[in-house]
């Protein structure tokens, strides 16, 4: 009888070992990401748009009252101050604000995916109203 001393079987690369690797660090990370959320508090108080950027940016800071903010998001919703309103609750606010403070900057916060009729219409109310002093935000 004849005992074979030489090993002829090829080493393997353990496979199970590698694939239960991989699978802790996929569980690792799904995990580790799941327990950031957003802050709701911080979530109500920011208006839901997306500002567009300026090539070039005139800083005047020469407004003596704070300018009312008017905003627009990327589905056409009206927001005045940061609390959604219709359109004829933006334009009853103008109104009261036409008659209180006639001279009162106005800012436009638009998003940079909102119909440009949509940032019209709110310049066309702005103007009905008599505001002349209008600015448009950006970043």
């Amino acid at each position: 009888m004849r005992i074979d001393l030489v090993d002829d079987e090829q080493p393997e690369i353990g496979l199970i070992a590698l694939i239960d690797c991989i699978f802790f660090l996929l569980m690792y990370f799904m995990i580790a990401t799941s327990f950031k959320q957003p802050d709701a508090a911080k979530q109500d108080k920011e208006l839901p748009v997306v500002l567009p950027t300026a090539q070039v940016s005139l800083d005047r800071a020469t407004a003596s009252t704070a300018p009312l903010v008017l905003g627009v998001d990327r589905s056409g919703a009206l927001y005045v101050e940061g609390r959604q309103v219709t359109t004829q609750g933006m334009l009853d606010r103008l109104k009261a604000e036409a008659a209180l403070h006639p001279q009162r900057p106005i800012r436009i916060d638009g998003d940079q995916s909102a119909r440009y009729q949509d940032i019209v219409r709110v310049l066309e109310m702005c103007q009905f109203e008599g505001f002349t002093r209008l600015s448009m935000h950006t970043r």
